[in-house]
């Protein structure tokens, strides 16, 4: 099965797009998605949400602090005519601290056993809120509690991935997608993590990065465009596409030419990379 952020940047492209995001077969497609901007990174959680509901009839459970009053504008713009009974799929958790989303993440074990048809995607909405919000961290030299809840994610994933392939012909998979702020607006807490320390413990977890660049024109953002990168680490491999919000809210992706390749050039970057990959 293709990421599902694949199938969301081909849904909503701008023109018809016959390549499919392809990782290695190793690789699996949990993904971390990186974005500046707390409403795209919402936007676009929003859109992979429905989209596997509707598109590849999947379970939802989206997990966030923020109740929704309404549907995102981006939401309705990209999909007109979106019902309400179109998210029926779909199941929104407010969850106000870390401790709390633990417990709810670690229940699903009990619940997916009894449940009909278990969850095949997993979203946490703002994990950094999280985090930064606990009454355990992130403080210097304390990665336990993202190393906690991105390991339990990944081994809840990978639990109700058996329990779908014992009941679809191993057919089943359960994804885990994040969304994280890798560096907080107005946040000056000198006892706070560095964001690659925490970024490296996910990595581990999340194997799929996407990287949400904001386009500058003359050294100014604000121009409703954004590089986007699907990336892997092991082996190194990405690929790019452009994102941008259009005057009515709406969300359109494109390919970039020549976006998909081998990082071989960046030394500096590899040989970090290959001590995450264990060949350091």
């Amino acid at each position: 099965m293709a990421d599902i952020l694949g199938v969301v940047f081909r849904r909503f492209a701008s023109g018809n797009v016959t390549s499919d995001v392809m990782f290695p077969s190793h690789v699996e497609g949990n993904t971390l998605l990186l974005l500046g901007d707390v409403n795209i990174s919402r936007s676009v959680l929003f859109l992979a949400a429905v989209t596997a509901a509707t598109d590849l009839g999947l379970k939802v459970l989206f997990f966030t602090q923020t109740p929704f009053q309404s549907l995102p504008v981006s939401l309705r713009a990209s999909i007109p005519g979106l019902k309400l009974e179109s998210l029926k799929n779909v199941k929104f958790v407010y969850v106000k601290s870390l401790e709390d989303l633990r417990e709810d993440i670690a229940s699903l074990h009990e619940l997916a056993s009894e449940a009909a048809s278990p969850s095949s995607l997993i979203i946490v909405d703002s994990l950094d809120h999280y985090l930064h919000g606990s009454r355990v961290g992130p403080l210097q030299d304390d990665l336990s509690p993202v190393a906690h809840v991105a390991a339990l994610l990944h081994d809840t994933a990978a639990f109700l991935t058996q329990i779908l392939q014992s009941r679809a012909d191993g057919q089943g998979l359960c994804r885990v997608m994040v969304s994280f702020q890798s560096e907080r607006e107005g946040s000056r807490d000198s006892e706070a993590l560095a964001p690659e320390l925490l970024l490296s413990v996910l990595d581990r977890y999340l194997q799929v990065r996407c990287t949400l660049e904001e386009v500058k024109r003359d050294g100014e953002v604000g121009q409703n465009e954004w590089q986007v990168y699907l990336s892997v680490v092991c082996p190194s491999q990405v690929q790019q596409w452009h994102m941008v919000l259009q005057t009515g809210g709406a969300l359109e992706f494109s390919p970039v030419i020549g976006g998909e390749q081998q990082i071989l050039d960046q030394p500096d970057e590899s040989k970090q990379e290959n001590e995450r990959c264990g060949d350091g």
